[in-house]
């Protein structure tokens, strides 16, 4: 986009006349509405919507907008962000030994599919510093058990803190991470495979094909304390038959994982996706 943007995400109680005064904030500021969706969810009374306009001859200086756009929500009793949209996100990478996600998705940061940058990669295994090497992303490996948890966590946060990352993506992580570590950090999007809860643990793919599934997915979603229950963001699934062999369905499953967590992982950062409850909307 040429000309940079501002972008509210709001949610609030339902009532009249909610898109009149948000549309009226920005008009009557000299903005140009470009891009605008909403929700209604009459079984839990809220309104959520997403609202982006341009800031070229917008009146207001980008440091006065939020304070002056919560005298209009607080009244409404409404939660927002605000965001631009030449902000340019930075993102963590955490992984453990596979690589497709990974690989995949430096390389739509590097196409310039995502307004992103990568500047680390953690890791509780040392395998994939070759990958960061390679793309000249710092690499850190930091081995986590039960025992080390707490500390190791730490390191993770300060490291997060000391390259000012804004959102961390499991991709393929293998660890749990902590209901502590959430809290003090939660911006956070994980993937797995859409096999649990019935497959949980080692080798998801034998013991699904062992079950004849016909159906294998993949799921990204927010992490939360609950573990792989956390609001999900993108869903995809691929049919498979008796011909498709383990090989067969770890390939597949290894292209949906790619492909579902680069669209959560876009959606993010584009800020199209607004959290309410365990669920969320997404404006695409």
């Amino acid at each position: 986009m040429i000309h940079p943007t501002a972008t509210l995400l709001i949610s609030c109680p339902d009532q009249r006349g909610l898109v009149a005064k948000i549309a009226n904030f920005i008009y009557a500021n000299g903005g140009n509405i470009i891009h605008a969706d909403q929700h209604t969810d009459f079984a839990a009374g809220l309104f959520l919507t997403r609202i982006e306009w341009q800031l070229e001859g917008f009146n207001l200086p980008r440091d006065i907008i939020g304070a002056a756009f919560n005298a209009i929500a607080q009244p409404l009793g409404a939660k927002w962000e605000l965001h631009f949209s030449d902000t340019i996100p930075r993102l963590a990478i955490w992984v453990s030994r596979q690589d497709h996600c990974l690989y995949d998705l430096i390389w739509r940061q590097r196409a310039k599919e995502m307004a992103a940058e990568i500047p680390l990669i953690i890791s509780n295994h040392p395998h994939l510093k070759v990958v960061a090497d390679q793309f000249g992303i710092d690499f850190h490996h930091i081995p986590i058990n039960k025992d080390n948890k707490a500390e190791q966590e730490a390191k993770h946060l300060e490291l997060l803190q000391q390259y000012q990352i804004d959102l961390v993506v499991l991709a393929k992580y293998m660890q749990i991470v902590s209901s502590d570590f959430i809290s003090k950090f939660p911006q956070i999007i994980n993937i797995h495979h859409s096999f649990l809860p019935a497959f949980v643990g080692a080798n998801p793919y034998h013991r699904a094909f062992e079950r004849g599934v016909k159906v294998i997915g993949a799921t990204a979603h927010y992490a939360t304390p609950e573990l792989d229950a956390g609001p999900i963001i993108e869903q995809d699934v691929f049919r498979v038959s008796h011909r498709d062999e383990v090989e067969d369905l770890i390939r597949k499953g290894k292209d949906l994982e790619r492909v579902v967590l680069a669209r959560a992982v876009r959606l993010h950062l584009q800020n199209r996706v607004l959290v309410y409850g365990n669920r969320t909307v997404v404006f695409e």
